[in-house]
């Protein structure tokens, strides 16, 4: 068993095995994504090539190996973090989306002819970008699971049991006519067939759940679709006899969906070219594997293979009046939960008994567990303490975690998949005595989560455009932070989705009604605290003038902001006005399902300041 002092001794070993392995085939360099086949932001186990090799357990990174440089490409979210788990590995930290940034194609474009990629978990689009920076003589080799021969005891791909959604319960829309609405479009764009591979759309849908992936409640699969028929490829056969399985794939094949093995599908596209008559296929090139798509324009003309922005991404984001209904009752579900942990968080600090950052976390998930329809944590829960906190992404360790003092910041950002919904939030809680930084920084974050929400914007506004609502509080007192303010959630599906966004790089979709996103401006100094306030609001429409049509945003987070460390001339009249509001809602939504010790706290908690 590896110890913690010479586990970077182990990876410097892996990557020198990897050298050999490019010195045998006259590669140039090699570069391992954090991906999977299916662009997923969280891989299963199988797929964590990143961690196997360098240490580093961030969700977004990319390694580059030569023969005499390893780097790790990764964002602000995982600068502190790479730095000490890249520590005695020999891989240098490359930072991304800060100025002056260099891609890792940039990097490699005069220092290599010859990059080794595994196509399967590299997509289309980025391996094109690879090709284009080397230029004409370079070549980019395709090497699926290239790392298999090096890493001994490899996880298998994962197999769980699928189960189906009943829309008329849990919202949404039937899977035929999800079927019919993407036939129709297709019919318009003249495709005649589409292959689906993010799991996140193959799972909207067929409205298929399942646990391939810690966090997500997806199944590893493709969908390939035409007027004719309906294919679904996945693995099945190590959990056919779970009832529900059973079950669950009946329900499919009475539905017009034929269930075909998972490897499958690379029989039947070479079915569909044999004749050279198959059509025209459409892709997603920023999802779908190199591999698959090399293989696919092997077996169509290259004509035939269209590329293009698949229209699930949209249609999914926007949500069904069912579902806005379900959300909105589970986002007040998931607030009882919060406040209640909340409320014990307290109890035990100030009492002087010894809490730390794990036993909260695992508190916090036990209170959620008690929620009808619960069915696990939609992220890792990230439990902060002060300097912790000043990782945006911090990963609170099981054993050795930070004790929570009765002053300062705790931060928790934490979400749980329920079958009515997917939730996030995160809390800045004051534990005690904050000093007066801690307090300055605390409420000009909260000023920004504020402004934000109270935005109206004309209709075909994008979030880029709404950003800086966000971090002008922050900007005046020239502070910032590296992340994005807003991401897509999905309806019980993956807690990050697309394809709208609020920050500042430029994205052109418009926030549309029905849109369910992230507010969380932050702030973060190194070794002494992190601030996060999030919120997840609904677009919705609000109304017309003489100057066209209007949004705005509907707060469907319930739970108090603590106010004790609110410097009020720094809040504003305004942005205190709103905040009185919404705590007074809080208490008057969750007081009547709350514990009475609880809810008596929790008015306290929300007196108006």
């Amino acid at each position: 068993m590896q110890t913690e002092s010479n586990m970077g001794n182990v990876y410097s070993e892996r990557i020198d095995a990897l050298r050999g392995m490019m010195s045998r085939n006259g590669w140039d360099a090699v570069v391992v994504t954090g991906s999977d086949p299916h662009a997923s932001e969280y891989p299963a186990p199988r797929w964590k090539q990143v961690e196997w090799l360098t240490g580093f357990t961030g969700e977004a990174g990319d390694v580059v190996v030569t023969a005499d440089h390893a780097g790790l490409w990764t964002d602000s979210r995982y600068f502190i973090q790479a730095l000490t788990q890249l520590e005695d590995t020999g891989v240098e930290l490359h930072k991304t989306r800060v100025p002056g940034a260099v891609s890792i194609p940039q990097w490699l474009s005069d220092k290599a002819r010859v990059v080794a990629v595994d196509g399967l978990c590299h997509s289309v689009s980025s391996v094109q970008e690879l090709a284009d920076a080397l230029g004409e003589g370079g070549l980019v080799v395709d090497v699926p699971d290239m790392l298999q021969e090096l890493w001994d005891g490899r996880p298998a791909m994962p197999v769980t049991p699928v189960t189906t959604l009943d829309v008329e319960c849990f919202g949404g829309i039937q899977r035929v006519d999800k079927i019919s609405w993407l036939r129709k479009w297709m019919l318009l764009g003249g495709y005649d067939k589409v292959l689906l591979s993010s799991l996140d759309e193959v799972a909207w849908m067929l409205n298929v759940r399942g646990s391939d992936i810690e966090y997500n409640p997806l199944v590893i699969s493709y969908l390939l679709v035409s007027q004719d028929y309906v294919k679904w490829f996945v693995r099945k056969a190590d959990a056919a006899h779970d009832p529900d399985t059973v079950d669950s794939f009946s329900e499919l094949e009475m539905d017009g969906v034929d269930i075909e093995d998972y490897d499958a599908v690379f029989f039947a596209l070479s079915d569909f070219g044999e004749d050279g008559t198959s059509g025209t296929i459409f892709v997603d090139p920023s999802t779908l594997n190199s591999h698959v798509y090399e293989y696919i324009c092997g077996c169509f003309d290259k004509d035939a293979v269209i590329c293009g922005t698949s229209p699930v991404i949209l249609e999914k984001a926007v949500k069904t009046a069912s579902e806005i209904d379900n959300l909105r009752q589970t986002y007040v579900d998931d607030g009882v939960a919060m406040e209640r942990f909340l409320f014990w968080l307290e109890g035990e600090v100030a009492s002087g008994r010894v809490v730390d950052e794990w036993e909260a976390s695992e508190k916090l998930t036990a209170f959620r567990s008690e929620i009808p329809g619960y069915r696990g944590n939609s992220f890792e829960n990230i439990s902060a303490y002060g300097p912790g906190a000043a990782l945006p992404h911090y990963s609170t360790p099981r054993v050795g975690s930070q004790v929570i003092r009765p002053r300062g910041l705790y931060l928790v950002d934490s979400g749980g998949q329920y079958l009515t919904g997917t939730t996030d939030i995160t809390r800045t809680v004051p534990m005690g005595e904050c000093t007066g930084l801690e307090k300055e920084d605390y409420t000009l974050v909260l000023k920004g989560m504020i402004d934000l929400s109270m935005a109206v914007f004309p209709k075909g506004t994008a979030g880029c455009q709404l950003d800086a609502l966000a971090r002008m509080p922050l900007w005046k007192a020239k502070r910032n932070f590296g992340h994005g303010t807003g991401h897509g959630i999905g309806y019980y599906l993956c807690v990050h989705e697309g394809p709208q966004s609020i920050r500042y790089q430029y994205n052109p979709q418009p926030l549309l009604p029905g849109m369910v996103t992230s507010n969380e401006p932050g702030l973060y100094r190194e070794g002494m605290h992190g601030i996060r306030h999030e919120n997840i609001v609904l677009c919705r429409e609000a109304g017309t003038s003489d100057f066209g049509e209007w949004l705005e945003f509907e707060t469907l987070t319930c739970c108090h902001i603590d106010t004790s460390a609110v410097l009020k001339d720094v809040l504003g009249a305004e942005a205190t006005a709103w905040l009185n509001a919404y705590n007074e809602r809080v208490y008057r939504t969750l007081s009547p399902l709350l514990p009475p010790d609880v809810a008596a706290w929790l008015r306290f908690k929300t007196a108006p300041i």
